[in-house]
């Protein structure tokens, strides 16, 4: 395979948006291009807040058709949301949005069966409110003969095969981390048949052929494969984390910034699930030992509420806001729900007994030492409870084009901080595309592709670091 350079295109779907990316990649490069990108804008129906799942598709076919001949083609996207299927394999609804109210008091239903404690020994997961094992609790299943997770339903769609990817099933609560299988237990005891799923499927597996009707309307010449990928867009984003060694923490930036370490093993004590740390399963037998925190949704919905002013405006006024002058718990659930995010940010900061920023420089600093901040917590309190010191901390995603929260991320953390790729997700994408085509070898073998191709940027931690200490102190519930 000397010198051989191979196209595939990774589809990745975000929260807000979707692309379709084309890698290419050889012994030796790896570039990455846009070929298509497409709103991903959620719809409020009289039944609830739901995903326009039919509009991502089409986004999907027409971002295929302008990516051209590829060799293969994979699918990330966010995790825990999934559609129903009647017997004929046919759509019965709208998946919805991990943000509906639905499961507002179900996870209490459900300690009352499981108590949270034995919940969290069993699968390893953080609470969410909106956890696919709640969403099942909640939602009505009438008619439904299988549940694909959305890589998997748009994989389907794609190729008429269905399968349930291991990355993603890990987000469900249903998944044993040890074992890397399916808890039969919770779910027997929670009365969620397993058989509603398809059969397990790991990041590289064959997912089947583009459909001659894809092809037809795509204008590819078939036969084109579909990937199983890391289809939860975390586990390829950290895939494409281009650290060396061990001794690494990562932050996935976006609109969710999930902050933690890869390990051997879960950590399933009762301090980890104190601390709301959660247990995903990664590439080649890792664990994906990290935290939600709200991430840039914070921002986005203040950006959205002001009327889409320039964020480089923002940004420049957010750097000369005075520093850490009011901070808010960035994994708190009351900023989840989208809208009036700048009030209750100034509700949070009054509680809270510190000054009420008021310009949208000042929210905007706000927001930014809060999630430095959050970044701060998670990754000390992961090292603290994994055992599992390190030395340098990776920033990837989109977040990597803000540099000053790099910056303040670097000063809140004591670490340096490089960031970069920004197209995380993607690149972990067409890694496992090209893994599985034998152009990449092992993890470290595509981390160090990544390093030599991709660019980085490296902070440098300054300041007085008692100052974040002194912030973290004001957050402290009483």
């Amino acid at each position: 395979m000397s010198g051989t350079v191979k196209s595939y295109a990774a589809v990745d779907l975000g929260a807000s948006s979707g692309r379709v990316m084309v890698g290419r990649v050889g012994p030796d490069s790896l570039e990455l291009t846009e070929a298509h990108r497409f709103v991903n804008r959620p719809v409020r129906l009289p039944e609830g807040l739901c995903w326009d799942i039919l509009s991502l598709y089409g986004g999907v076919l027409d971002g295929l058709k302008a990516a051209g001949q590829v060799d293969s083609v994979g699918i990330d996207s966010w995790a825990v949301d999934y559609g129903l299927l009647d017997g004929d394999g046919r759509l019965l609804g709208n998946p919805v949005h991990y943000r509906d109210s639905r499961t507002e008091g179900v996870a209490e239903k459900v300690w009352a069966t499981v108590p949270a404690p034995e919940l969290y020994a069993a699968t390893g997961l953080q609470y969410a409110p909106f956890n696919t094992l709640y969403q099942l609790v909640a939602d009505r299943l009438t008619g439904a003969e299988r549940l694909l997770l959305i890589p998997d339903l748009l994989t389907y769609w794609l190729t008429g095969e269905q399968g349930t990817e291991l990355t993603n099933a890990s987000t469900t609560q249903l998944i044993d981390p040890r074992t890397r299988g399916w808890s039969y237990d919770i779910a027997q005891r929670l009365g969620i048949d397993l058989e509603l799923f398809a059969p397990l499927r790991q990041p590289g597996d064959p997912a089947g052929l583009l459909r001659p009707e894809v092809l037809e309307e795509t204008g590819l010449a078939g036969p084109v494969p579909v990937t199983a990928v890391g289809s939860h867009d975390t586990a390829s984003a950290v895939a494409a984390v281009p650290a060396s060694g061990e001794r690494f923490a990562y932050i996935c930036t976006g609109t969710w910034s999930l902050a933690g370490l890869e390990l051997d093993a879960p950590v399933l004590t009762e301090e980890s699930r104190a601390a709301n740390f959660t247990n995903e399963l990664g590439l080649d037998g890792t664990v994906r030992y990290l935290r939600n925190i709200m991430g840039l949704w914070l921002l986005q919905e203040c950006v959205r509420a002001w009327g889409d002013p320039d964020l480089g405006e923002l940004l420049r006024e957010a750097a000369e806001a005075p520093a850490l002058r009011s901070v808010v718990d960035a994994s708190d659930p009351v900023f989840l729900p989208p809208g009036r995010m700048p009030e209750r940010i100034a509700d949070a900061c009054r509680a809270s007994g510190q000054p009420v920023p008021v310009s949208r420089g000042e929210i905007t600093r706000c927001i930014l030492d809060s999630l430095a901040l959050a970044h701060r917590r998670a990754v000390e309190e992961a090292q603290r409870l994994a055992d599992h010191p390190v030395d340098v901390v990776h920033v990837v995603g989109g977040g990597t084009r803000n540099a000053l929260l790099c910056q303040l991320t670097a000063d809140a953390c004591g670490l340096p901080v490089v960031a970069g790729p920004t197209e995380a997700a993607a690149l972990g994408n067409v890694l496992v595309q090209a893994r599985a085509h034998g152009l990449v070898g092992d993890l470290a073998g595509g981390r160090e592709l990544l390093t030599r191709t991709q660019p980085l940027t490296r902070y440098e931690p300054r300041g007085d670091p008692g100052r974040w200490s002194e912030a973290q102190a004001r957050l402290v519930r009483i």
